[in-house]
């Protein structure tokens, strides 16, 4: 690859500008995904102290802002730069998950605003825990009989959709 198509892509390809979304995949169980305003520290610890409990086997990749989880958890880090699996450690169900996400956004929607990210990620994981599975087969009828059982009674409109929620007309 040419050097500046190179340097381009890195660029691309960083965080600058770009939305950010944080995840928790229990083994065997659901997933749940949040639109966060950083990937600092401050931000992801917040979500994991508060959806996991203490004492939790947690494995992460090796973010930096993941340091000192182990204070409350028995943290284990995979660092991908070395290797993807280390035993039971690794990070591979929620990296199918995100990658699932990332074919969805760029498939089907191709573009979203940051400020319905959280939608998105609500309807991935609703689609992701919601999935059939070795023990369990669920068909299109079984997913659109779930969704609407847990529709009744809410009303999404359309300033709120397009964010203009307490706007009034000139």
């Amino acid at each position: 690859m040419h050097k500046g198509r190179r340097d381009r892509m890195i660029t691309a390809r960083g965080v600058k500008d770009k939305a950010a979304a944080f995840g928790i995949l229990e083994r065997g169980g659901q997933v749940r995904v949040f639109a966060v305003p950083s990937r600092r520290k401050k931000a992801l610890q917040g979500h994991i102290a508060e959806h996991v409990e203490e004492g939790t086997s947690i494995y992460t990749d090796a973010l930096m802002s993941y340091m000192g989880l182990n204070k409350k958890f028995q943290h284990e880090v995979i660092d991908h730069a070395r290797q993807y699996v280390k035993g039971q450690v690794h990070t591979n169900g929620l990296e199918n998950f995100w990658s699932l996400l990332k074919r969805s956004l760029k498939g089907t929607y191709i573009s979203i605003e940051p400020f319905h990210m959280f939608r998105y990620l609500d309807e991935q994981a609703w689609r992701y825990n919601n999935r059939a599975t070795k023990e369990q087969f669920i068909g299109d009828g079984d997913r659109f009989r779930t969704a609407l059982s847990q529709i009744v009674g809410k009303r999404l409109t359309f300033k709120e959709v397009t964010g203009k929620v307490g706007e009034r007309a000139a």
